[in-house]
């Protein structure tokens, strides 16, 4: 007898969420359609605490918006401004384009994660705010999908694909 599916969201499942998201003033930043759906396994911090709490309870078919303000979302933007990072840091070769996003290793060894406001001929400017960081998120969301994670899924904290893993 095959194992009964899961009826509500909860951690160690793996969710599949169809998706518009918009900031407070309506424009649209992201989208995922049903036909292609955002997968992720539920309680592993793969989405935004905000969202992935008001998912929590919900069943398959169930469509509503919510709100992440930015302390559930990327947090609140920090106020520092970018700084400038020498391009000689870079290989030089590298294609450096605003939006992108990379780690640096400062001089303490820590590893932070920054994304690429300008480049110029002599820095890549780099801001360690997530570009939504300060944003309240509007997300129209319904739940298309809903299975138990695979051993390997819950060791190593996300939904695989389809054909196995994908890095």
């Amino acid at each position: 007898m095959a194992a009964a599916s899961p009826e509500v969201v909860r951690d160690g499942l793996v969710v599949d969420i169809a998706y518009v998201l918009r900031d407070e003033k309506g424009a649209e930043l992201d989208r995922s359609d049903a036909d292609d759906p955002l997968a992720y396994l539920h309680g592993a911090e793969n989405i935004v605490p905000g969202l992935e709490k008001a998912l929590t309870g919900h069943k398959v078919g169930d469509a509503f918006e919510v709100r992440v303000a930015p302390e559930d979302g990327y947090g609140a933007h920090d106020g520092k401004q970018p700084r400038p990072v020498p391009r000689s840091v870079f290989p030089p070769k590298m294609r450096l384009e605003p939006e992108m996003q990379f780690e640096l290793e400062a001089d303490d060894g820590d590893v932070m994660p920054v994304w690429v406001k300008r480049v110029d001929s002599e820095n890549v400017w780099c801001d360690t705010n997530h570009p939504l960081a300060g944003v309240t998120l509007v997300f129209n969301v319904e739940i298309v999908g809903l299975r138990p994670a695979t051993e390997d899924e819950l060791e190593h904290g996300h939904p695989h694909g389809p054909h196995g893993h994908h890095h």
